[in-house]
């Protein structure tokens, strides 16, 4: 395959990709799409990954509250702690890191459910009942991966939150006066905490059009859909990455 047909391949997938987008963006605002089926996914997708949600954050609010402890005693400013920590997770952490496990957990299953219907030939027997694939399987799916990412991001940062705590005034001894005052004075909602939540939904929605992408263009094949099982992780970091450094520039400019 020469470099033109890799190039033509490669604007042909942009294509199709931005065609599912808004076909799933048109279902979701004309709310083509059934309630019960959108619990469901937040169900499957969302409470199946709470478990590795809650012990990441907890384990990452442990090492913020050591690592940051022991950085901040140097200057005499142990008791800016609680906000080092809530800051931390609130408008980084929290959203990248949950949003990175989420597509390792919920996309991978997105994407190897979606590209095992497509080899079994159910999405086409879904249009010869005259049923919309996507909007019958795909739509279900993208709303409540936009629903739950930005839930598990709030659970990881407040688990974090609680974390940095344990570690901090429990087992180091630091002042819970000075830990949560400098917590609740110096977080401000509009700059941290609606930023860390925009920032969970903008995930959510990539994560979860790449997910179902890859499925929905998997070859069908074993091989094929292993394949872009992978590539599902690969280009949903890439996304989450790159997406982060932006709407983080965006945020801080305005």
């Amino acid at each position: 395959m020469n470099l033109r047909q890799k190039t033509a391949e490669k604007i042909i997938g942009i294509g199709n990709f931005s065609i599912l987008f808004f076909e799933l963006l048109k279902n979701t605002f004309f709310f083509r799409v059934k309630i019960h089926h959108v619990l469901y996914q937040i169900k499957f997708l969302g409470n199946n990954s709470m478990g590795i949600i809650v012990l990441s954050g907890l384990f990452v609010g442990l090492v913020l509250g050591l690592q940051g402890y022991y950085t901040l005693r140097r200057y005499g400013s142990e008791e800016a702690l609680g906000l080092l920590v809530c800051l931390s997770l609130v408008r980084e952490l929290g959203p990248v890191v949950a949003s990175l496990l989420f597509s390792g957990r919920a996309g991978t299953s997105l994407t190897a459910e979606i590209g095992l219907m497509r080899a079994g030939e159910q999405f086409s027997a879904l249009e010869a009942m005259g049923v919309n694939p996507v909007t019958r399987i795909l739509t279900p799916r993208f709303v409540g991966g936009i629903i739950s990412v930005p839930i598990l991001c709030a659970v990881f940062s407040a688990v974090g939150v609680f974390g940095g705590w344990l570690i901090a005034v429990v087992m180091i001894g630091v002042d819970p006066g000075a830990f949560w005052g400098q917590m609740s004075s110096g977080v401000d909602f509009r700059e941290d905490v609606l930023n860390g939540v925009i920032k969970s939904c903008i995930f959510g929605l990539a994560v979860t059009q790449i997910a179902l992408y890859m499925g929905h263009s998997a070859k069908p094949t074993p091989e094929g859909v292993s394949s872009a099982t992978t590539l599902c992780v690969v280009v949903s970091a890439f996304a989450i990455l790159s997406l982060d450094f932006i709407l983080t520039a965006f945020m801080f400019n305005n």
